[in-house]
């Protein structure tokens, strides 16, 4: 939120509903983050994964790829079967390409920041 100077209350109903997955270093830190929303909670007709972060150290080590495999099998075994739809940031389009999500629709700002709907056919 600091890095991205997007201040909001990160706390919502939504995580509520969510499953939580992160990644820990050796010294038990979260080093990465993300949360699965079961369908109807973000999208009626998906499941959705949000609030993806990775420790700025970390970042282009392959960490934030470990943590996509690990959030993607979460659906695969919570959700079988379901689609996934996601709000990614504009410059991380080619990031979550790599996963098999696919574009949907026109870029938009979501807290000043460009963002694209991707969906992925679990």
């Amino acid at each position: 939120m600091v890095e991205q100077n997007c201040i909001y209350l990160d706390c919502d109903n939504k995580d509520l509903d969510s499953l939580q997955s992160w990644i820990q270093n050796q010294e038990g830190q979260i080093i990465a983050t993300a949360r699965i929303l079961p369908k109807g909670v973000s999208y009626a007709d998906y499941i959705s994964i949000g609030r993806v972060a990775t420790n700025l150290d970390l970042r282009r080590t392959g960490v934030g790829k470990l943590l996509m495999h690990h959030v993607l099998e979460m659906c695969k075994l919570h959700f079988p079967g379901e689609l996934i739809k996601i709000s990614a940031q504009s410059y991380l389009l080619d990031f979550y390409a790599r996963f098999g999500f696919s574009k949907t629709g026109e870029e938009y700002l979501e807290d000043n920041i460009p963002h694209c709907a991707m969906v992925l056919i679990n």
